[in-house]
């Protein structure tokens, strides 16, 4: 018998898991590991010689003739456990199968709860519907979540791919968000800034997605239900907060060039009829009538006891689980952000030191660390582009990003999906800088854009404190953030994700905290095209703006969790922004009012960051030498646009 299982290892018909079975039946439970060894070696010497196959064949002929009977036993074990696999494979198949059908119908359902949504992702189908924020909608949206939160039972979690696995995730948490948002958190009624036209509107004239006489008759039959509109509005809204009814009051009002000016621009290319355009013209003015209406009675709204801005700590730890979607919670993230920022104080001091010798020779460091450290970085950023050169200094540095990331093997970038920079488009103007246009999960094929601010126009004053803020050094990490290995590079990879879900229910904290990610991950590898010492590391200048530039998505979690958890006042605030993060005046005020009508969002990038940055720490402790960053950032960016948590779940357990 040993002689029978040793002939079908050599020729492999078992595998090891198999032949373990066999010989644990055939020898009546008797196959311990010993048994198992001598069956796997005590004959191996046998084997190795050199005989014909034919030899080999003839020996097993004889076993088997001598042991027919329990060879047939044997081989029924083995087509039975190849039948159980193949079974349990075909029916996870089918499992999965039915799962991407049942995230088809949801999409195509979601669309039509939230026209506005698909017709910002590039679906188009619902392009002439406008949904009324009544409670009769309000309705209907708690009965989807709640039909399809059903539906998500029906599925066996663990059965899943590991794309499904995080699809499922990721629509359970949008469904339970919308289920806490309408009957919680009920910022319909608190946030008149919630309820404003003009935006998807804008987008119809602007976007070449139609032919533009399907999208203007598209545009007139959206404008029908305007009136009702703003008229559902004001009866939801219950003493709102002074901050989001001036936001809801300056953004309407800055909205009507889109019925006005912008619409009159359209209409002239069209190739619609003269009566089709006079119809147009009649339904906009009712529909500029219905924002005036409503931004006046905003202004006379009797609001004696206006609610306060702030969300509270029990809302806001609540709001941060549904959006930042964390291993962390709110009070443990912002206790991480305080403790870093402590650590890059620490790491500016010592580099300020290192430093100082250099630019103030001969004059004494401030005793106060804080002082130092603002006075050498006031210094360094005298080194800028001229306001006329912003655009060609980033379209310089985009080349070199790449090829140091070729040379340093960190991750490979895909040259059949170029990024096209270009000056911003009129309708994005407004704030001079730098942002991503991705093409949306139904257009995969289009361009990307990374669209650079003009400081055309603006005072020399204006400029220069720009330029500052984004000098020479900035403006190296400024890129790798938006562009190159941040979010273009990230996108790209999203794109070829099979799941739509990740692309419309995407994970702010994970998309944004991969683009914190890259800046120190690139400087870690030495990149620093300033630097005109070649010895592969970055250098210490760009070190301190480094830390200076991750001071900024520390601070935005110390600060949107201190306002709105822990009451933070406005003094303190921009004292923490001017004196500890080493920000302008204006910035700080920028951001104050940012924090004011904005919740959670700000902690999206040091959040998404530091589990990000741990996870891969966690891995290199894990496999040591075996540890390939680029492989990591490869294989991290597969699964998509999916919260880092559940990332970090399945690729600890494919490793394992």
């Amino acid at each position: 018998m040993l002689h029978i299982f040793q002939c079908f290892l050599s020729f492999q018909i078992f595998d090891s898991a198999v032949f373990h079975k066999i010989a644990s039946f055939c020898f009546n439970g008797q196959s311990n590991l010993s048994i198992i060894r001598e069956l796997k070696s005590g004959y191996q010497t046998f084997f190795n010689k050199k005989l014909s196959q034919s030899i080999k064949f003839v020996i097993i002929l004889i076993f088997m003739k001598k042991a027919a009977i329990t060879i047939a036993l044997c081989l029924s074990i083995f087509v039975f456990d190849s039948n159980q696999v193949r079974a349990r494979n075909n029916n996870m198949n089918n499992i999965n199968s039915g799962f991407d059908n049942y995230k088809n119908n949801f999409v195509e359902a979601l669309w039509k709860i939230y026209p506005t949504w698909a017709s910002s992702v590039g679906y188009h189908k619902y392009d002439s519907v406008l949904v009324i924020p009544n409670d009769v909608n309000r309705k209907k949206e708690l009965a989807f979540c709640k039909a399809n939160l059903d539906s998500l039972k029906s599925f066996n979690l663990s059965e899943l791919s590991d794309n499904n696995k995080t699809d499922y995730h990721l629509i359970e948490n949008q469904l339970q968000s919308t289920q806490w948002a309408i009957t919680e958190e009920k910022e319909y009624e608190w946030n008149p800034a919630m309820y404003n036209v003009s935006e998807s509107f804008a987008v119809m004239l602007g976007n070449d997605y139609e032919p533009l006489d399907k999208r203007l008759r598209d545009f007139y039959i959206r404008m029908k239900d305007v009136p009702a509109y703003y008229d559902a509005a004001k009866k939801n809204i219950k003493s709102p907060t002074v901050e989001h009814t001036q936001l809801a009051i300056e953004q309407n009002e800055g909205g009507l060039s889109t019925f006005e000016g912008d619409l009159r621009d359209s209409l002239k290319k069209s190739k619609l009829s003269k009566a089709e355009k006079i119809q147009i013209y009649s339904r906009s003015e009712q529909t500029i009538a219905a924002i005036v209406d409503y931004t006046e009675w905003l202004k006379h709204l009797t609001n004696d006891h206006p609610r306060s801005f702030r969300l509270g700590k029990e809302l806001y730890a609540k709001k941060f689980e549904f959006d930042i979607q964390s291993a962390y919670t709110a009070d443990q993230i912002y206790k991480k952000a305080v403790e870093h920022k402590d650590e890059l104080h620490k790491e500016m001091y010592a580099i300020t030191q290192q430093l100082w010798p250099k630019y103030f020779p001969g004059k004494s460091i401030p005793e106060n660390k804080l002082i130092a450290i603002k006075e050498m970085i006031d210094t360094l950023s005298v080194n800028h582009v001229a306001p006329d050169s912003f655009q060609a200094a980033i379209e310089e540095q985009l080349p070199k990003l790449i090829a140091f990331i070729k040379k340093k093997d960190l991750i490979y970038i895909d040259p059949s999906k170029p990024l096209v920079v270009r000056k911003e488009p009129g309708y994005m103007a407004g704030v001079a800088g730098a942002s991503i246009t991705a093409p949306g999960p139904y257009d995969k094929e289009g361009n990307t854009y990374y669209n650079v601010g003009s400081l055309e126009g603006w005072s020399k004053e204006r400029s220069e404190s720009y330029l500052r803020e984004y000098n020479d050094y900035i403006l190296q990490i400024l890129n790798m953030h938006e562009a190159i290995p941040g979010h273009y590079t990230q996108l790209v990879y999203s794109n070829q994700s099979p799941s739509i879900i990740k692309s419309i229910l995407g994970n702010g904290a994970m998309i944004e905290g991969w683009a914190v990610y890259t800046e120190r991950m690139m400087l870690e590898n030495g990149y620093d095209s300033k630097n005109t010492e070649d010895n592969g590391e970055a250098s210490p200048e760009m070190w301190l703006m480094y830390y200076k530039w991750n001071l900024r998505s520390t601070c935005n979690t110390i600060l949107d969790y201190s306002v709105h958890a822990k009451n933070m006042s406005k003094e303190d605030a921009i004292n923490m922004l001017t004196n500890e993060a080493f920000q302008q005046q204006a910035e700080a005020e920028g951001k104050w009012k940012r924090v004011s009508v904005t919740q959670v969002q700000l902690c999206s990038y040091f959040t998404g960051y530091t589990e990000i940055y741990e996870f891969r720490d966690e891995l290199k402790k894990k496999e040591k030498n075996r540890f390939k960053l680029k492989q990591f950032h490869e294989k991290f960016l597969s699964y998509g646009s999916a919260p880092v948590k559940y990332i970090k779940q399945l690729m600890l357990e494919e490793m394992d």
